[in-house]
């Protein structure tokens, strides 16, 4: 069986994946944090919502739970432009700052299943499925990604059904369990 693994980024703290599996957060601050939020939560990518996640943390007085949200969603929108080690740079910050942020480390952990760096990117998933995250089913998804990069087929079709189970609305994870043949003993 051929099977292409696409790379769906994790990208919204507080209001989890949004379009792509990325997890993206909702922040109550300045009009720049705002907009920020709101691209994060709307799947773009442009480099206008990144200024605008810029120009909040570098102007905006965001207390550190909104500063944090605000480097997860700036990760999340360098993440879907590719630029990993960026995003990655945010979400190191975004932890930094706010050490329970379960958002931070899922979204890691899509940056290394982007870069093919499977087993590092299922420990920062595993990690921020432990510490909780809004919307599990994408970070579920991103770590289903990585094992079958790491060809354990079983782990990831488990994990892309509980994804498919835990929001029957979204169709990517189906759309992977249709490639799937399951055979009882």
């Amino acid at each position: 069986m051929t099977r292409m693994i696409p790379f769906i980024a994790l990208g919204a703290a507080a209001f989890l994946f949004a379009g792509a599996a990325g997890a993206s957060t909702i922040v109550i601050g300045g009009a720049s944090a705002n907009e920020c939020s709101d691209a994060a939560l709307k799947g773009r990518s442009d480099d206008r919502a990144v200024l605008a996640c810029t120009t909040a943390l570098e102007l905006e007085n965001l207390n550190f739970r909104d500063r944090a949200k605000t480097y997860v969603n700036r990760g999340v929108l360098q993440m879907r432009q590719h630029q990993f080690e960026a995003a990655r740079a945010d979400f190191d910050q975004a932890s930094s700052l706010d050490p329970n942020l379960g958002e931070a480390y899922v979204n890691r952990g899509a940056t290394l299943v982007g870069q093919a760096r499977y087993h590092e990117g299922v420990a920062q998933i595993d990690k921020g499925l432990s510490m909780g995250v809004k919307d599990p089913e994408r970070a579920l998804y991103n770590r289903a990604l990585a094992h079958e990069g790491l060809g354990d087929l079983r782990a990831a079709y488990l994990d892309y059904a509980k994804a498919a189970e835990l929001n029957p609305d979204w169709t990517a994870p189906k759309t992977e369990l249709a490639r799937f043949t399951v055979k009882r003993p």
